[in-house]
C-alpha cells in the first residue's frame, strides 16, 4: 500500500452521535441505492472471488456495515472501505472494530475513507499502483462505477462484486443477444467476463425488488487495442444509440464516405458485432479519406 494509502481515516459525525438504529444497525438508505448484505456465506463467496496475484490493494465500494469488509480482512490484503453515507462510516469507525476485534489483531489494514467513489480522485489513495476493486454495489450508479473503473483499467488488474441480475448479465453477454450492448463490448475489450452466481432479494435488508448476480472481471495481458481507443468508444457508444438499426444507419453522424458504408461490416446491427468486429470497424473508420 502506498505511503499516502497511511493517511488517517475519514471520520464522520460527532463523539456523542448515535449509531444508526437499535442495536448499532445502519439504515439503509433509498437515495443512496442501500440493500445490506445479510447472507455470510455469500459475503465471503464475494470476498473469495478477488485472486489476489500481483496485487494486495483492494477498494471496496459501500461496505454499509462491514458484512463482505469482515470476510476481505481475513485474506492478505490491504483494505480501503470507501462509503458515502456518513452513518456507515461512524459505524465502521467505532462499531465494527469492538464488533470484530480477533480479525483486526490479524489484519488491521484496514482504511475507512468517507467519498463519493464515482468523484474522488484514487490516486490519493493509491498513487500509481494496481488496486481491485470489490463490493456490494449500489444499483443506482453500478454502470457509473464500471465507465469509471475502465478509466483506470491500467490500474485495476482485478474487479468483482454484486450488481443488479439484469446488469451483470449484460456485461458479461456474448455478441447475438438483445442484452448484448455498450457495457458489454466495453468491458470485454479490456478483461475477461465471468458471471459467477445469483442472489436472491431475501438475502439483503431491506430485499430489492429483482434478482442480483455477482461478476469477475480479470484484465486481459494486452492491455491496448491495434486502433484508435477513443474513437472505439465513441463508435461503439453510438452504434448501440439505436441499437435497432444497421450500422450504416447508426453511424451516420460520423459523415463517412460512400464507398466505406458499401463494406458488409455496415449491414450488421451492432449487437452482431464482437469486439474484435468493433475494432475492425474504427480501423475503417479512422483510415476513411473523407
Amino acid at each position: 500500500m502506498s505511503k499516502k494509502n497511511k493517511k488517517k481515516s475519514a471520520q464522520g459525525g460527532h463523539k456523542n452521535q448515535p449509531i444508526g438504529q437499535e442495536e448499532g444497525a445502519v439504515r439503509a438508505k433509498k437515495h443512496l441505492g442501500q440493500h445490506f448484505l445479510k447472507d455470510e456465506n455469500i459475503a465471503k463467496k464475494i470476498a473469495d472471488t478477488l485472486s489476489l496475484e500481483d496485487y494486495s490493494n483492494v477498494l471496496e465500494i459501500g461496505p454499509g456495515m462491514g458484512v463482505l469488509t469482515k470476510y476481505l480482512l481475513q485474506r492478505n490484503l490491504d483494505l480501503v472501505a470507501m462509503d458515502l453515507d456518513e452513518e456507515s462510516i461512524v459505524y465502521l469507525n467505532h462499531s465494527f472494530p469492538l464488533e470484530h476485534q480477533e480479525i483486526l489483531k490479524k489484519n488491521n489494514r484496514l482504511n475507512v475513507v468517507e467519498a463519493d467513489f464515482l468523484k474522488f480522485d484514487l490516486s490519493e489513495l493509491y498513487g500509481e499502483e494496481e488496486f481491485a476493486i470489490t463490493g456490494n454495489f449500489p444499483y443506482n450508479i453500478s454502470s457509473q462505477i464500471v465507465f469509471k473503473m475502465l478509466e483506470m483499467r491500467g490500474q485495476i488488474p482485478e474487479f468483482s462484486g454484486m450488481f443488479q441480475k439484469e446488469v451483470a448479465q449484460r456485461i458479461c453477454e456474448k455478441p447475438g443477444s438483445k442484452t448484448y450492448g455498450i457495457l458489454s463490448v466495453l468491458v470485454q475489450a479490456f478483461y475477461d467476463a465471468e458471471y459467477l452466481f445469483t442472489v436472491p432479494p431475501s438475502v439483503f435488508d431491506p430485499p430489492p425488488k429483482v434478482d442480483s448476480g455477482v461478476l469477475r472481471l480479470k484484465r486481459k495481458g494486452n492491455q491496448k487495442l491495434p486502433c484508435d481507443e477513443r474513437l472505439f468508444f465513441k463508435v461503439v457508444k453510438t452504434a448501440f444509440n439505436q441499437r435497432r438499426k444497421t450500422i450504416r444507419n447508426s453511424l451516420k453522424t460520423f459523415n463517412l464516405s460512400d464507398n466505406l458504408k458499401e463494406d458488409a461490416i455496415f449491414d450488421q446491427r451492432p449487437e452482431q458485432l464482437g469486439v474484435a468486429d468493433f475494432v475492425t470497424l474504427t480501423q475503417k473508420i479512422a483510415n476513411d479519406p473523407v
